[in-house]
Order: C-alpha cells, then structure tokens, then sequence
C-alpha cells in the first residue's frame, strides 16, 4: 500500500534556474544535490522535513535516457496559510500570477515558473 506522496520529478531546461526559483522565489530549501553516474539532480522541497519534494533533473538528458517518458510538468496543487501575502510577495518579485479566485474549497491562485510552467496554490477553507 502506498502511505505517502515523496517526490515529484520536475523535468526543466535550467536545473540551476529551475533551483534558484524554487528557493529565492517560492522560499524551498535545497534538500540534496547529486550528481551520479552521469546524472545530476536537485532536490528541493518547503521544508527540510516536508514529506514531499520536487527533483529537478536535466529535461534533455532525461529524453535522450527515455525517449518515451512524458516530460511535461504535471498539474499541482500547492498550499499556503496566507494565498494573499503569497501573492503580493511573487507580484513583487514580478512573477507571473493570476488572480484570486475563491472556490467552494478556499481561494487559489495560479504562478508561472521562469520556465513558463504553471503552478496553482490554494489557501483551504478551514
């Protein structure tokens, strides 16, 4: 039985980009780098004890390994505790975002990384 989601592979052109967004723009802390047997990673998550990561690999190289894989960025859902100084602060930093928009389950928005990839973030209704 499967317990837990532990990590998402995110597929970017940039992986030092991809990095640099995810921990000076959206606050993640890189939980590991490596670098094996010509394959390097990154690992980043919210948190040092998050449950869940992204890993950032190499699009290109993860094509040429398997020319089959789907590598498109899969649809997620983040969550936040304050969507509105999220927002404001990823406006400021000039980041793509969305508006507001308020749903039965809480207000969301979505975010574009430098890559162009969308993100949604969610504040739940308590």
């Amino acid at each position: 039985m499967i317990s837990r989601v532990g990590q998402i592979m995110l597929y970017v052109n940039n992986q030092d980009e991809a990095a640099r967004f995810w921990t000076d723009v959206m606050g993640f802390t890189v939980i590991s780098e490596e670098n094996g047997q010509g394959m390097r990673w990154i690992e980043v998550a919210p948190s040092s004890d998050s449950e869940t990561s992204f890993v950032l690999h190499d699009k290109e190289f993860i094509a040429k390994m398997e020319p089959d894989l789907n590598l498109g960025t899969p649809s997620l859902m983040l969550f936040t505790d304050d969507l509105e100084k999220l927002h404001s602060s990823l406006v400021e930093k000039g980041i793509t975002v969305g508006e507001i928009v308020a749903l039965p389950s809480g207000k969301v928005f979505n975010f574009a990384d430098r890559e162009d990839n969308y993100f949604a973030v969610m504040e739940k209704t308590k």
